[in-house]
């Protein structure tokens, strides 16, 4: 197979067969071959099987777990769709999961430059931050830092939090309708604190997002940055073509 391929890097076409290998005859969290079985079974060097897994494992097919061996992911099944929802707790019921969100911090502080160009606020005007963990059938999916500005939340307060979700209580406590929200994502790997609290290794890969949302009056209520494990999420988006 090594001397076959010819204008694709090596590891790239097994990328491509092990993709098409996982998407037709296997299933989320089916153990793969061995670094050394899948050398002999497919006739290429150590290294490029070691590249084509880790590409597979930054592109969110496969996931590794320490002394265990690599699995397929469930992205193709489970994954939850970024794009098509707001709420965390609606999306991860709309899979079948049983969500959770722990709520790690929750603060009061004076935002500074870079929060505050994403507020449209001014610099060391008041701010809600809020930590949170999100968690699907026992497992942390997402870590989530949110940024509220008080003037639209004077009364907002722990207990509240725990109340109901957060967009629940924009509308229903805070007069606060979202029109739309801005969403921007890339692909990165696990800092040490994220791969604590998400539960994998560091270098892991994950997905970086961040969201601003809007009211009706065109105002920014909310800036939250996540990082959620790219074995978990997947990220769709529609393009339409005007007539």
């Amino acid at each position: 197979m090594e001397n076959s391929f010819k204008n694709k890097a090596l590891y790239h076409q097994l990328v491509d067969l092990l993709k098409d290998q996982m998407e037709t005859s296997m299933i989320p969290h089916d153990k793969l071959p061995s670094e050394r079985e899948l050398t002999a079974q497919y006739g290429v060097s150590r290294t490029t099987v070691r590249l084509a897994l880790q590409e597979l494992e930054r592109i969110g097919y496969i996931y590794r777990r320490h002394g265990k061996g690599t699995f397929v992911s469930d992205i193709k099944k489970n994954a939850a769709d970024l794009a098509s929802a707001y709420s965390f707790t609606e999306q991860m019921k709309s899979l079948g999961r049983n969500p959770e969100t722990r709520i790690l911090s929750f603060e009061k502080i004076e935002a500074d430059k870079f929060i505050s160009e994403h507020l449209n606020l001014s610099l060391g005007e008041a701010v809600f931050k809020l930590s949170r963990l999100r968690i699907a059938d026992r497992e942390p999916l997402m870590c989530e830092d949110t940024y509220l500005p008080v003037k639209f939340f004077l009364s907002l307060d722990d207990r509240l939090l725990r109340s109901k979700p957060l967009y629940d209580l924009f509308s229903e406590e805070f007069n606060q309708t979202i029109r739309l929200a801005d969403e921007e994502l890339y692909a990165s790997v696990a800092s040490s604190d994220d791969a604590k609290q998400l539960m994998i290794p560091e270098g892991a890969p994950v997905l970086h997002l961040a969201r601003q949302t809007y009211n009706m009056k065109n105002e920014i209520i909310e800036f939250t940055l996540s990082v959620a494990r790219a074995d978990q999420f997947h990220y769709q988006i529609r393009h339409i073509r005007n007539s």
